[in-house]
């Protein structure tokens, strides 16, 4: 089995909320690059991990991380809409492996995905219908959230049992990394909110054109500095890619989710896709980072990374 890993941040607010031309320029570059390393590995099997924005996944039934046997993406912010082209029969496997490796999986046969997904899928590949995947849900958002340590457990089980497929597998992180976007919280909610986060009722078309609008205007008043979001914190995501890129993976378990929060933001726990992602790689053997970009860009509310990472065996 050949295995590698790509981290790649995303946001709702690409292309509707842009940096300066130079920035935008060094993310197309640094995204470019990570496309030619994908081609260049030419994965059988992508295992995607990335978060929900309460549009599949709901109080209801909220569990820290989920397998799908099957995707549909909702087609939010403009992203593609449809059946994302689940290899169903590798997720049962997977999902065997993983539990038999002692790690409480959730399955879903029809899971909900949103732009999370869909983007890394559109970026890399060029669609959602491109390559066989795995989509793996990652709870980044809704409270209480689980010790990162299960994640790491995660990440490592499917890892290993991606290890006796025999084909070239890629571990995609979707998320993070430092950012603090308008997401809505249960706790204290006004009921029509908390039936919403609850129950997951879809909204009606003008109410999601309506909810979209609050996230492109968050955007710019994050961009101005009239917001009271907490910034964007450059320590912080640095002390996570140096973290993955030295392989240090057993010092993620000392994290606290509370401490993650305080340091990234209230969505900085999209980096447990990053985590899972590389504790997979990690799973199959040492690796190297390959290629690694970082910015922090306010108009996307996002510190925003892409990097790449193979075996050492692939030298």
């Amino acid at each position: 089995m050949t295995a590698a890993a790509v981290g790649l941040s995303h946001s709702p607010l690409i292309g509707r909320n842009d940096p300066a031309p130079e920035v935008l320029d060094a993310v197309e570059e640094a995204v470019a690059g990570a496309r030619t390393f994908v081609r260049a590995f030419d994965p059988e099997l992508v295992v995607l991990y990335a978060p929900d924005h309460y549009n599949g996944f709901f109080y209801k039934e909220m569990p820290p991380f989920c397998l799908a046997t099957e995707a549909h993406a909702i087609g939010d912010f403009g992203s593609t809409a449809g059946p994302l082209s689940v290899d169903t029969r590798t997720a049962r496997e997977l999902a065997r492996g993983v539990l038999e490796r002692g790690v409480d999986l959730t399955v879903s046969a029809r899971m909900t995905v949103d732009h999370g997904f869909v983007q890394p899928l559109e970026v890399l590949f060029g669609g959602i219908d491109k390559v066989p995947v795995v989509p793996v849900f990652v709870n980044g958002v809704a409270t209480p959230l689980g010790p990162v340590s299960r994640i790491r457990a995660l990440g490592t089980a499917v890892g290993q049992a991606a290890a006796v497929l025999d084909r070239r597998v890629l571990f995609v992180g979707s998320g993070g990394l430092s950012h603090d976007p308008p997401v809505p919280v249960l706790d204290g909610a006004p009921p029509r909110v908390a039936d919403a986060l609850i129950e997951g009722r879809p909204p009606t078309p003008e109410q999601r054109a309506r909810s979209e609008e609050r996230v492109i205007q968050a955007g710019r008043d994050y961009a101005a500095g009239s917001t009271a979001m907490i910034p964007i914190n450059p320590a912080w995501d640095t002390q996570v890619l140096d973290t993955l890129k030295d392989g240090r993976l057993a010092d993620v378990d000392s994290w606290s989710v509370e401490w993650m929060g305080a340091q990234g933001g209230g969505s900085a726990h999209e980096v447990r896709t990053w985590i899972a992602a590389f504790a997979s790689l990690a799973a199959t053997g040492a690796y190297r980072m390959t290629s690694r970009f970082y910015a922090p860009i306010p108009q996307w509310i996002a510190g925003f990374a892409v990097a790449t990472a193979e075996q050492e065996s692939e030298r």
